[in-house]
């Protein structure tokens, strides 16, 4: 006789799968699957040559989303996540993009699948309560957001209310407890504000209100603040403080444009208590312009501009996402010169966009940032690091399956101790949606 072993997490979907269908409720099911490979190769003394197994990761994966609608205005959601490397850490890769629990070469099925989200929401005339794991969009969480370049997104544990009584106006309030970041899919840990000293820890209560409003012609006006609580601990045992953020962004565009031309603004402030300990902490101010045009009904040119504060007397905290710790809502913010740009830095970006039709589109951006000495960049303490990113990128879609291919390089001012101040990055990405 055969032994089936089912894990929890399955044992429990089947149950469910079973009672729903035994009330006549239709789950329906969508998803993804996704081959994804980065290698990353240094000027360092010593360092493992791009494309080499020590410089490379991928990850094969396969998500599943299953959805219902439960009567009364109440719907579920989950999504079970399973990330594997069909074996290509033995001759190819020498680690994975994403795994489950911390674990590269996985030997059971405990070390593949995660549940990475699953929530309960229900709906009161205008209002909605989303209560579970779940992703955060950047459009209406512009400081704690689901990022999307990884092999899957990560997602939160949270409760959000989105009301729309307000004629033009989307309201959005949230508590954000915990993240699963974006390396580990199962691990669900504090939301960290990163900064120049290191990721302090949000071991508090965190707070997010919303509002975003399309009264204006042509304009969507989008305002967020936010309340975070025992901040920092980790860095200062025995300390911790609060801080507030808040963030505004103004989108405008329509067809009667010339050109196509759509313009946007930025700006936003983060306000920690002075002092975490000893260490005096400092006020971070973020702000941003842009514009594109379309030229030519195949080609799209978009300008930017960002600019962050620095204070060299005091700790900085770095205009990123505290759901992970990596990307910013930064109109600058390119495949990988989010550390550049995030902190103490002024950054100037260009970007071309063509596309092929049914061939694709091919993309060429770049940024050029000066650094401070606050710069999360710096290579020698005290001295700035200015920095040139250039990317190139492609993107088809061919009998469904979407397509990326892309190079980065990255430039640097100043040298580590290993020599190293060039960079270079290649990812290629397949993906399937159904």
């Amino acid at each position: 006789m055969k032994k089936i072993i089912v894990s929890l997490t399955a044992a429990s979907l089947i149950v469910a799968s079973a009672v729903a269908a035994d009330k006549g409720i239709d789950i329906v099911t969508t998803g993804q699957t996704a081959l994804y490979y980065q290698t990353v190769g240094t000027n360092a003394t010593g360092a493992a040559d791009l494309f080499g197994q020590k410089a490379s990761q991928a990850n094969v994966g396969v998500q599943l989303n299953l959805d219902a609608d439960l009567k009364n205005d109440f719907t579920f959601g989950s999504q079970l996540t399973y990330l594997g490397t069909t074996g290509l850490e033995k001759n190819l890769v020498g680690n994975t993009m994403q795994n489950v629990g911390g674990v590269v070469s996985n030997t059971n099925i405990a070390d593949e699948i995660a549940l990475t989200q699953i929530y309960i929401a229900k709906k009161i005339a205008n209002t909605t309560v989303k209560i579970g794991r779940q992703e955060l969009p950047m459009s209406l969480s512009p400081l704690a957001f689901s990022e999307d370049w990884n092999v899957y997104k990560n997602t939160f544990e949270a409760a959000l209310v989105v009301n729309s009584d307000i004629p033009n106006t989307t309201l959005v309030g949230a508590y954000v407890g915990k993240s699963n970041k974006h390396v580990d899919l199962a691990n669900f840990t504090d939301l960290t504000a990163k900064s120049e000293a290191g990721a302090a820890t949000v071991a508090g209560t965190a707070y997010m209100v919303t509002a975003q409003n399309k009264s204006l012609p042509m304009s969507t006006v989008t305002a967020s603040y936010y309340s975070m609580a025992n901040i920092g601990a980790n860095l200062v045992p025995g300390s911790d403080i609060g801080a507030n953020a808040i963030w505004a962004d103004v989108a405008v565009a329509d067809k009667s444009l010339p050109m196509g031309l759509a313009l946007g603004l930025q700006a936003g402030q983060i306000t920690p208590d002075s002092k975490l300990g000893a260490v005096a902490m400092a006020d971070t101010i973020a702000y941003g312009v842009k514009a594109s045009i379309v030229p030519a009904s195949a080609l799209t040119l978009t300008a930017a501009y960002t600019s962050v504060s620095g204070d060299d007397k005091k700790v900085n905290v770095a205009i990123k996402n505290v759901g992970t710790g990596v990307k910013t809502p930064l109109f600058t913010q390119m495949i990988a010169n989010q550390d550049a740009i995030a902190l103490d830095a002024d950054t100037f970006m260009l970007k071309g966009v063509y596309s092929f039709g049914t061939l694709g589109s091919a993309i060429a951006q770049g940024t050029s940032t000066t650094a401070g000495k606050s710069n999360l960049n710096n290579r020698v303490a005290g001295v700035a690091n200015d920095c040139t990113d250039l990317e190139l990128a492609y993107t088809v879609k061919v009998a469904g399956v979407d397509y990326l291919a892309a190079f980065i390089n990255q430039a640097y001012s100043e040298k580590t101790a290993t020599k190293m101040d060039s960079q270079n990055t290649v990812r290629v990405v397949a993906r399937y949606n159904f």
